[in-house]
């Protein structure tokens, strides 16, 4: 999970370059592009190509992040014009909001997958009604309304974030794929976003994996409404998936590119399992709705923070879903509010 803060501005004298930019192997460079949440950055990648670069993921739409990309293009003598092609991973908008941006100044084309893009047009395309639906899926679980109010609020200041929206050019999981003069599979990777892509290049076994795979920090997943289906059930699956490729360096979303790939897929399933077994065990004292299993598990770090409460309620969400469709749990309605209890046996 992650917070919303104000933005603290980065001050006006020039931008110290080195302190966001790390080169790693191959001549790739690490991007560290600052976000106003508690993760401090998301991990942008410049890929080098023939022609120039490769751009992924390039971070959320704010003053911060701009002043950062001004004095990274600064210090290795870049242009816009060198950027070739802005690459997303996910939809996510500390991944996905500085692409129209980027694009504008460039004119790169903006890949992502078809699934990515309709979600992106729910959220912050014109005449969108995702707020509404989200509220209404929280007051059925049983949030107050003024909570509700603030998470639509909080919404609302994303827009500007992810603002100009890009013109997409599609790509799919399995079709084949160019980067940094190597061919690279692309593996569907659901579960933390629908239509989120991973990327493998088995010479040299690198897994450039979004943020399906974290380390330190467990990738949020969340119920989302309108989505069908049980996000961490695809979760789950896709880290058996994953699981299968033999992995030497992973490049994360978050935190820093890290060895033992396969090891943190252990962890983070272990993590789930834990969690599944402490949400079960708390039914069985007594039934819950979503919202009030919500405050026990992540208790005060929700008071006031609109942006952290929506993805922990989500997140609740997720895990009492996947408990209902393995029939651990059972949930009733009561005078138009969702509990849920314990399945006997």
């Amino acid at each position: 999970m992650a917070d919303q803060r104000k933005e603290i501005h980065l001050p006006e004298k020039e931008v110290d370059a080195s302190l966001y930019l790390t080169a790693l192997q191959e001549g790739w460079l690490q991007v560290k592009v600052p976000v106003p949440f508690s993760l401090k950055w998301v991990n942008s990648y410049l890929i080098p190509e023939v022609d120039g670069y490769t751009l992924v993921d390039p971070g959320l739409r704010t003053d911060n992040a701009i002043k950062v990309w001004d004095a990274v293009m600064k210090r290795q003598g870049l242009q816009w014009s060198n950027i070739r092609r802005i690459v997303l991973t996910h939809q996510h908008p500390d991944h996905y909001g500085l692409a129209g941006y980027v694009q504008e100044k460039s004119g790169a084309p903006v890949y992502m997958t078809r699934k990515a893009h309709a979600y992106a047009v729910r959220l912050w395309g014109d005449g969108s009604d995702f707020s509404w639906q989200l509220q209404a899926l929280y007051e059925k679980h049983g949030m107050p309304i003024e909570e509700r109010k603030a998470i639509a609020e909080n919404l609302e200041t994303f827009v500007d974030m992810v603002s100009p929206q890009p013109a997409v050019t599609y790509f799919e999981a399995g079709e084949p794929f160019r980067m940094g003069g190597l061919s690279w599979l692309l593996i569907d990777a659901p579960g933390h976003a629908a239509g989120q892509l991973c990327f493998y290049q088995p010479e040299r076994k690198w897994m450039l994996c979004g943020d399906q795979v974290l380390p330190h920090i467990t990738p949020n997943v969340s119920i989302v409404p309108g989505e069908d289906g049980d996000p961490l059930e695809q979760f789950l699956h896709s880290l058996d998936a994953l699981n299968k490729f033999e992995v030497m360096l992973a490049f994360p979303g978050h935190r820093d590119p890290f060895a033992g790939f396969n090891e943190r897929i252990a962890e983070l399933q272990q993590h789930h399992a834990r969690r599944l077994d402490k949400m079960a065990a708390m039914l069985a004292e007594e039934p819950r709705t979503a919202y009030g299993m919500c405050e026990a598990l992540f208790g005060s770090r929700l008071n006031g923070n609109a942006h952290q409460l929506r993805f922990a309620m989500s997140e609740t969400l997720a895990h009492l879903v996947y408990l209902e469709r393995k029939a651990r749990i059972a949930s009733s309605d009561h005078a138009g509010i969702c509990y849920f209890s314990a399945v006997k046996g």
